[in-house]
């Protein structure tokens, strides 16, 4: 948020919205005209601020990402399409952009600021669910990063699947088709297993952008 507010990409909305199809055409107009990120304060029935339209512009993308990220996206395209058969002397003159990469994975933390506060048990209904369209089913999460893991090899996913809120403690998960959850979803119900799920709002925008992406 800092960072948005220091280059101007940023407006604090103070005034009480209702998550139930406000916020949604207030989102959808500031878009229409170009406008900046909004941080809503007072969402009616909950006690968070909900943020949105952080991926509004081509600048807020860069300053998610930053260029180093872009550029080296952009360098490993290049490099699988123009690189022919692979050899010791191709791996070394492409040594800074190999290295690079083999340092790109998963960390495990013991400990995370995530951590820091717990509600239990859950309570889904104040947290600043929108509903977007009138003749929507409910509240939805929209950007919510979903984890899997394969239930046989291990093999994990981070995507972003659109969630209802039911109750409290119950969502629905639109699992799409050709997606890695829904995949493994479909291999823990084949084996009659239940499939761990973590769910988690608020990430690094880099992170909701990189869930998106039809990358290993």
């Amino acid at each position: 948020m800092s960072i948005l507010r220091e280059n101007g990409h940023l407006v604090e909305i103070s005034a009480p919205v209702d998550p139930d199809l406000e916020v949604a055409e207030i989102h959808r107009r500031v878009i229409a005209a170009g406008g900046p990120a909004l941080l809503f304060t007072q969402v009616k029935g909950s006690p968070f601020p909900l943020v949105t339209n952080l991926f509004g512009s081509q600048s807020r993308i860069e300053l998610a990402f930053g260029k180093r990220p872009f550029q080296f996206i952009k360098t490993l395209a290049a490099l699988a399409g123009n690189w022919p058969t692979p050899s010791l002397r191709s791996a070394w003159h492409h040594r800074r952009e190999l290295g690079t990469l083999a340092t790109i994975g998963l960390k495990t933390r013991r400990t995370a600021p995530v951590l820091a506060h717990r509600q239990t048990p859950p309570k889904l209904n104040e947290l600043p669910i929108i509903t977007s369209w009138p003749k929507d089913g409910g509240p939805f999460l929209t950007l919510p990063l979903v984890y899997t893991e394969h239930p046989e090899h291990g093999g994990s996913n981070l995507g972003l699947y659109r969630m209802q809120r039911f109750s409290d403690t119950q969502t629905g998960i639109h699992w799409q088709i050709g997606k890695g959850g829904g995949f493994h979803y479909w291999v823990a119900e084949e084996r009659g297993e239940p499939l761990p799920i973590s769910i988690f709002l608020g990430g690094p925008p880099a992170l909701l952008l990189a869930a998106i992406a039809p990358l290993p």
